[in-house]
Order: C-alpha cells, then structure tokens, then sequence
C-alpha cells in the first residue's frame, strides 16, 4: 500500500469493529504469492448477515508483548502470531511501535465452513486501523484484510462484493457489486459443529496447484464469473443457482485431488462431513419436488442453502425436519453490510439492522 499517515493526537487508543463472514458465490481458491495472498482467481461473494465477529483493538504504551483472546480464551500460537503480524503492519503505517490488547468473538461456530477468518481479519484491521488513528479508503482497508486472511478482502465493502485477483499488492482488492438492499436473496446456513478442520484453509490452498484439475477449474472461471456477475444484475435465482452449485463441487474436486507433501498419507483434502453429503442430496430432492432452493459450500462441513425470500419459511421448515435434532445450528442470512465501527460513523455503510437468526435444531 502506498499510503502513509501520521497517527493523530491522543493516541494510544481503542476501537471497536464488527464484520460479517462472507460467502464466496464464485470461490477463491489457491494463491498466486502466499507472502501477500494474491488469490489465483477472482471470486464474487455477498456477506452474511446473520453471522458476526466483534473485535476491539486497545494500544497501550506500557505493553511488552499483544496479548489476543478470541472467543473467551487466549489465542493459540498460530492465531496469535497471525494477529501480531497484522498489527505490524498497522503499527508501520501509524509510525509507532505500541503493542495492543485484542479480544475477539464469533457470533457462529468457527473452522466449520462459515468463513470466520473472512470476518476476523476485516473487523481487525477496522478496529487497528480506527484505534492507530488512520483514515483508509475501502480499497485500502480491503488490500490490509487481504493481507491477514485473503478472503477477509471481501468482508470490507457492502452487500454483494467481487475481488480482483490483480497483478500486485496494490491492484487485488474487493469492492461492492451491489448493495446491501439490491436483492432480498436468503442463504441458509447449516453449520455441524464439529471443531476445527483437519487441513487448514491455508493448507488447502497452497497444495491446490498440485490437482490435476487445477488448470481446468482455472480455465472455466471467466465464464462462470460473468454469469454469476449477470446474475446478481438481473436478481436471477436460477441462472445464480445451477452455476454457484457446480463452481463448488469444482472447488471440492481440486481439493479431494490435491496432494499434501507433510500428509503422505492422505490421498486429498475432504472438507465434506457425512451430514454434508446427505444434505447435498436432500436439496437437489427439495428441488425436484419444486422448491427452488440451491447450495453452494465453503472449505468445511457446513452447507449454505440459496433461496428467495418467498422461500425461507418452507426451506426452514424443510432443514429442521432433515437434520438430527440438535447436531447443528441454523443462521438465515441476506447481503450484509461490510466491516463497520462500532459507535463510528466512519467506514463502510449498509443497513444498520442486520436480520439474524440462530437456531439449535431441534
């Protein structure tokens, strides 16, 4: 990033930020430069408003060390090296060294196909950027979040969003398509519970290139970009829907043939849970029957369902009879606001009101 600002006066202080998850309609899906998380592809995605991670950044001068605690417990080595490294970057671009107490929490499971990193990198850099006393453009604050988590890229703008993958750091960054109140499109989320994922996200991608299948996914995704672009514009669910089911089930192929040098023994990555097997067959059942519901899936277990607003009562309805009471948590969701300020009037704009429902089923 070329921009450069002196931290204002009164500093050090504190921020607080919320973003949403988002879920990539066309998905991102290895890295071109793991330094800097240039994806290899560019991906559309809308955020969900159902879901929600609340960061707060306090600097304070008389810290030796960051001290990160996310969902009520202190950070792991891995989250925490992730999180100082990203407040290094705000700390150079404020010109100060100041180390920051952070405390995060998910409103929804993490490491379970809900993209949690997405919304904790957007909602970090919101709050470390605030707290730093820096003024960042939306391009700006999405080219930061992309350096923490690339997907985090698209959690910064409003409502339906698209990354460019770019050609260097300054040119890859997401921006809105559509805003918040474009379409009234629903997404279903059911999300198993089921701890935190064998391979990585970041694992998965840096072994993507290594799928006879890669290239090929590569080659289709233009096309399936323009389509997906067209579909949003024309508010069409069922061009959207055939498209967005099948650009997973690619994603999930590279995956399923990838190869992890440091795991001999698997012979790919499978994100699927045997629940989201089934459901996969389940909703193409609803569908035949008449319902016009699709899914798209993430790295992970859980299965977002796509529908129109007309719909998420039946597709509700049809969830709650289909999958064993209390095994997963259900999160109805439309096109969300990007990453905002707390109290801030700052940011990115969007509804205020977010709509949100979790349900224990059962």
């Amino acid at each position: 990033m070329g921009m450069v600002a002196e931290p204002k006066v009164g500093l050090p202080a504190t921020a607080t930020a919320r973003a949403h998850p988002n879920l990539a309609l066309v998905k991102y899906w290895g890295r071109r430069d793991p330094a800097l998380n240039l994806p290899a592809n560019g991906s559309i995605s809308l955020n969900l408003s159902g879901a929600v991670t609340t960061t707060t950044v306090a600097f304070d001068r008389t810290q030796v060390a960051d001290k990160v605690a996310i969902n009520g417990k202190l950070a792991d080595d891995v989250a925490q090296r992730r999180v100082t490294a990203h407040l290094d970057q705000v700390r150079a671009l404020a010109h100060f060294t100041y180390r920051a107490t952070v405390v995060s929490d998910n409103s929804f499971p993490t490491s379970a196909g809900v993209a949690s990193s997405s919304s904790a990198f957007a909602a970090l850099t919101r709050a470390a950027v605030a707290a730093a006393g820096l003024e960042l453009s939306l391009r700006e604050l999405s080219i930061l979040a992309r350096k923490g988590s690339g997907s985090a890229a698209r959690s910064i703008p409003d409502g339906f969003v698209e990354w460019l993958p770019g050609r260097d750091d300054e040119s890859s960054y997401a921006f809105s398509l559509a805003p918040c109140d474009h379409w009234d499109l629903h997404v279903v989320t059911v999300a198993w519970p089921l701890g935190p994922k064998a391979v990585s996200s970041l694992a998965g991608h840096d072994a993507a290139s290594t799928s006879p299948f890669y290239e090929a996914r590569l080659a289709s995704l233009p096309r399936t970009l323009d389509r997906v672009r067209e579909a949003i514009t024309q508010r069409d669910l069922g061009a959207l829907g055939m498209v967005v089911e099948r650009e997973a089930m690619s994603l999930h192929a590279v995956a399923m043939t990838s190869y992890l040098a440091d795991r001999p023994w698997m012979s790919g990555v499978t994100y699927f849970a045997p629940e989201t097997t089934r459901m996969i067959h389940t909703v193409q059942e609803w569908r035949e029957g008449g319902l016009e519901v699709y899914f798209t899936l993430d790295a992970g277990p859980s299965i977002h369902l796509l529908c129109a607003a007309c719909d998420v009562a039946q597709v509700m309805r049809a969830v709650q009879e289909s999958v064993d009471p209390g095994a997963a948590s259900i999160l109805v969701s439309r096109a969300g606001r990007g990453a905002w300020l707390v109290n801030g009037t700052g940011g990115a704009g969007g509804p205020a009101g977010e709509q949100s429902l979790d349900v224990a089923v059962g």
